[in-house]
């Protein structure tokens, strides 16, 4: 058995893992999902969130046994608490997640991209202190291939996403090495490119990248087969 911390993506929230955790308690395993600060139910006001704010949650929810599952955005989180307190976590799964590159923000990651696919999509606020996506175009975006009761849930709960933390560069050192890794790459996904992803984990060990036939959102598209592969690769650590 594993203990999950699952940790959500853009203008998400704990809100998203609603199907994958009941999947993965079927599976015998112990699953939690957390907010980040400002989103889902948390109330912390967008402007000042930090990206050390976003470490700070997940390490405040994360044991030395515990994986951590970082979404899209969500892998800089994740990365973050890798990077400051190594032995706080079992190991970290990249869930078509972006992987930091060091001294580099998730902004900054993301305009690596071979493909642009959020360009036109993203709505800034007039503040500037955070962003949302055209409901027009989320559900092509995130949700495609999710049931449609699914993309309803969802697409209530969206919320605007703060700009500071993902413009924050990153650094990484052996600390953050140290911690064992592996990527599942959505070979559907219509927000972070497929090729990127296999950009992204090209140097890696070929038994830590895992391909699943899904959108951005196989939390919602198919957690029985996400939950199955997550106890598949809990088993490496």
């Amino acid at each position: 058995m594993a203990d999950f911390l699952l940790v959500h993506g853009s203008c998400h929230g704990a809100w998203c893992w609603r199907d994958l955790i009941p999947a993965l308690e079927a599976q015998g395993h112990a699953a939690r999902a957390i907010d980040l600060p400002g989103m889902g139910a948390d109330q912390t006001p967008l402007a000042g969130i930090t990206l050390d704010d976003c470490r700070d949650a997940v390490l405040a929810a994360s044991t030395p046994e515990t994986l951590l599952v970082g979404h899209s955005w969500g892998g800089y989180p994740i990365s973050a608490a890798a990077e400051a307190a190594p032995d706080k976590m079992r190991g970290l799964i990249y869930l078509c997640a972006y992987f930091p590159t060091d001294g580099m923000s998730m902004v900054d990651r993301r305009k690596r991209s071979p493909r642009q696919t959020l360009a036109d999509a993203v709505v800034k606020s007039d503040d500037g202190v955070s962003y949302t996506i055209d409901p027009s175009r989320a559900p092509d975006l995130f949700y495609h291939d999710c049931p449609p009761e699914a993309l309803s849930y969802a697409m209530q709960r969206l919320r605007p996403q703060p700009i500071a933390p993902q413009d924050t560069p990153l650094p990484t050192t052996a600390a953050f090495d140290s911690v064992p890794k592996s990527y599942i790459r959505c070979a559907q996904d219509r927000t972070i490119p497929p090729e990127y992803q296999a950009q992204m984990t090209r140097d890696w060990p070929v038994e830590r990248v895992h391909v699943m036939e899904s959108s951005h959102s196989p939390f919602l598209a198919d957690p029985s087969g996400l939950a199955e592969l997550l106890t598949q690769i809990e088993r490496q650590f």
